[in-house]
């Protein structure tokens, strides 16, 4: 880009340009006369607009771009003479080679904090989109320390592109794909006891796949089969009896879809046919046994998230072959209509959408670019806000569900196949002392 694209505002430009001196939010906060918080709401938007995760990242890149103006960060000189046994003093730099001197020291500087860390940033590209056989493995991920996410019992094995749901207390956790290609594992996590137990398999192996229960069952559409064609049957497991057994045929294939279900219906939108991005939009009744087509989606779009909540379908994100996303649409199933709603902080293509309470979490993301956070939508404000992430950089196609006041991320792909098993406690809730009447009061928070 260049100096007229300029997408910072003057005070982020300030702002960025105290960053690259050095200073703290507290010192910057000072310098500027602000508020500390605003300070931090300045540099959230920075990393939005810049599309980076740090401000080491933020500052080469406005640099590189002539955004902001690195002339003022060298150190003052001293206005008295030098002693005349001292060598005569060398020129000052050029603007250009404070810049380049700036910008070689800051990458000097990331390669010795952390050698992997600028090529695990970088969304590594597949031969194609239905598999991360085509992505460069760049080696184990350090999982990261933070605030309200709990890392538990690993997956029986790494895999990403796989389904996760919640029934009955416990967890299911449904084909996707590893090394090996697709899978056939269903595996159930329990969390009272933190651990994992195998299921009857899938009849066939498939991934790029998402799952939605109602009732007893588990329904698992289409998918991605072993010899990399796109599938359209529905495959349904009875979690009474463990066993499987085939539903209705979607009318087309559909892999890379997003799914929800609300009200014992499941509703599933986009996804690959086989040969394109669709915008298809799909309603199945369990009970009959029946699919119905239904309005489309404002774009062809594959790998979004989908979760409902109250009397609407929230679809956030996605990807269509060349562009990730920031889209975020509310679905209406009684008047079969469409709404738009806040976009997205950063494009997420590969996310999984969990509700809790009047909150739907976005996990994971990034098929062109590193993802530095997670995002919580309040469906009250109509606004998104970034949650922390436990895995640096890039978090492809995990497997998202929720159950109480728990969201789920299991498995993904970034540089590599994952086995993790991540909680985020999305609210707390603390029980009041007896009031006057003797009833026990109990109070949520996000």
């Amino acid at each position: 880009m260049s100096a007229d694209e300029n997408p910072l505002s003057k005070r982020e430009q300030e702002i960025l340009t105290l960053v690259a001196r050095g200073l703290t939010n507290q010192e910057i906060a000072k310098e500027l006369v602000i508020s500390h918080n605003t300070v931090k709401v300045h540099l959230r938007n920075i990393f939005a607009k810049l599309e980076v995760v740090s401000r080491t990242e933020a500052t080469v890149k406005a640099a590189q771009s002539g955004w902001i103006d690195l002339a003022g960060i060298e150190e003052q000189t001293d206005d008295e003479a030098a002693p005349a046994a001292l060598p005569p003093a060398l020129p000052p730099l050029a603007r250009w080679q404070r810049v380049y001197f700036f910008l070689a020291a800051s990458l000097v500087l990331l390669a010795l904090l952390a050698p992997n860390l600028l090529t695990r940033l970088e969304a590594q590209a597949p031969e194609n989109d239905l598999s991360d056989a085509g992505r460069a493995e760049i080696g184990a991920v350090t999982r990261v320390a933070t605030n309200r996410w709990n890392s538990l019992a690993a997956l029986p094995f790494a895999r990403s592109r796989l389904a996760l749901v919640a029934l009955d207390d416990v967890l299911y956790a449904i084909g996707g794909e590893d090394a090996d290609g697709p899978a056939s594992d269903v595996d159930v996590y329990d969390p009272e006891t933190n651990g994992w137990l195998p299921r009857t398999a899938l009849p066939m192996p498939v991934a790029n796949v998402q799952a939605a229960a109602v009732d007893d069952q588990i329904f698992i559409p289409g998918g991605t089969t072993a010899d990399g064609t796109t599938n359209a049957g529905l495959q349904v497991y009875d979690a009474t009896s463990d066993s499987w057994q085939a539903g209705a045929m979607m009318p087309a294939p559909r892999a890379g879809y997003a799914l929800a279900a609300l009200d014992d219906t499941l509703y599933l939108f986009g996804g690959w046919d086989g040969t394109a991005y669709s915008d298809s939009v799909w309603e199945y009744d369990p009970a009959g046994d029946v699919w119905m087509q239904r309005s489309p989606l404002p774009r062809a779009i594959g790998f979004a998230g989908a979760a409902a909540f109250d009397d609407r379908i929230l679809v956030a994100g996605g990807f269509d072959g060349v562009s990730e996303y920031a889209d975020c649409s509310l679905y209406y199933p009684e008047d079969d209509r469409w709404e738009t709603c806040a976009p997205m902080i950063l494009p997420r293509g590969g996310l999984g959408l969990a509700v809790d309470g009047t909150s739907v979490y976005a996990i994971g993301g990034g098929w062109q670019r590193a993802m530095g956070f997670n995002e919580r939508y309040d469906t009250l404000t109509n606004t998104w806000s970034s949650i922390p992430s436990p895995v640096p950089g890039q978090w492809l196609n995990p497997g998202i569900a929720s159950r109480g006041s728990q969201v789920y991320a299991v498995g993904g792909w970034s540089g590599g196949y994952l086995d993790f098993n991540e909680a985020f406690q999305s609210t707390f809730r603390a029980f009041l002392p007896l009031g006057t009447r003797g009833q026990p009061g109990e109070a949520g928070g996000q």
